[in-house]
């Protein structure tokens, strides 16, 4: 009875197309939002593991998966070097970074995240000719080709054998970001940013176009869409994101990292969460994220109690065992269930709850 849209008219353009049609899902959100940037206020609410753990690489991965999920889910356009995108985004800020003085931290992820749109538009030229299987196995080389140019140039790890590096002394604004708190708000407010940028431009022109070319590329060309800008204007801004992403992911999570940081696993990781959170989706991308990030922690802390309870004792090698396959099952089991992923799910609960208690 909450949840209900009775007496809520609207009488302009502007408040039809509002991102939150529904009043109750504006102050949902806000409220959402609101809390997450008021939880560090609160003493001893949220740990410092909870912090490290957890909420950081959430939300920086939530970021990553926004960015797949623009070229994958909107545009159709299949990626398996994310990865890379991230190495990129994550090299390229720390060039900035250490050989320009003084320059600030934020335009050094930003300019980061313009590295890897450069890097992305490139490694984004054979999906003008190839789509499908081919475009990720082309993709699947932009992987190995930043593994071998973070190995192999030295000029862009700073002259380091092993292309370790690490980034030392941040600020925002003359506040230093060491503690955990900081560093969740820093991380915060980029994915508020970026997440609300994204989806007022999938709503838009642009946005359309790019669902034209996934739905049917060759329809889309008929009716006056061009392919290459769709497209390369795809992997630009998907490689932006997840390059700013990976900026986040080296000098706030890791401190220090090494190309290993951004294997092909990573990819396969980022390409799981948009899958599962649900494809052309915004909040699929958080879905996601949350499910890919938290259930293994979670897994790990049930397994070991569920099993005192029946009077087994599990080894740290069966417990790693059990999660794996867990956690595969769950994932399959989602799938068959709901392919279309979390979004699709919560989307239906959202629709049921308009109409409840009188379905019709």
């Amino acid at each position: 009875m909450l949840y209900r849209e009775n007496g809520q008219f609207k009488t302009s353009y502007q408040a039809d197309q509002q991102i939150f049609a529904i009043t109750q899902d504006r102050v949902l959100v806000l409220a959402l939002v609101l809390a997450a940037f008021l939880v560090p206020l609160v003493p001893g609410l949220v740990t410092d593991y909870f912090y490290r753990a957890i909420l950081i690489p959430f939300l920086i991965m939530s970021l990553a998966a926004l960015g797949v999920n623009i070229l994958v889910g909107y545009c159709g356009q299949i990626s398996l070097g994310s990865a890379a995108f991230m190495a990129v985004g994550a090299y390229g800020a720390f060039n900035f970074f250490a050989r320009i003085d003084g320059l600030p931290l934020i335009p050094a992820l930003l300019l980061g995240g313009v590295c890897a749109t450069l890097f992305g538009i490139v490694f984004g030229l054979p999906s003008l000719r190839v789509k499908g299987l081919y475009l990720a196995v082309a993709t699947l080389a932009a992987q190995f080709f930043a593994d071998w140019m973070f190995l192999r140039i030295k000029w862009l790890t700073n002259n380091s054998d092993s292309g370790s590096v690490s980034a030392a002394g941040l600020q925002v604004f003359g506040i230093p970001i060491e503690s955990a708190e900081s560093k969740y708000w820093l991380c915060l407010a980029f994915v508020s940013v970026m997440a609300l940028l994204a989806k007022n431009l999938v709503r838009g022109a642009v946005g359309r176009e790019w669902m034209a070319i996934r739905d049917m590329d060759v329809a889309a060309a008929v009716i006056g869409i061009r392919p290459m800008y769709a497209k390369l204007s795809a992997f630009a801004v998907s490689s932006f994101i997840i390059g700013v992403a990976g900026g986040l992911w080296a000098f706030v999570y890791l401190g220090t990292w090494e190309p290993a940081a951004f294997s092909v696993d990573m990819s396969f990781r980022l390409l799981f969460m948009v899958i599962i959170g649900g494809m052309g989706s915004i909040m699929g991308s958080f879905f996601g994220a949350a499910f890919i990030i938290i259930l293994p922690i979670v897994l790990s802390q049930v397994l070991p109690l569920l099993a005192g309870l029946v009077g087994l004792e599990i080894s740290t090698a069966g417990l790693s065992h059990a999660e794996f396959m867990i956690f595969g099952a769950l994932i399959a089991w989602f799938l068959i269930v709901e392919p279309h992923g979390l979004a699709r799910l919560w989307a239906t609960g959202k629709q049921k709850l308009r109409l409840w208690p009188f379905p019709h």
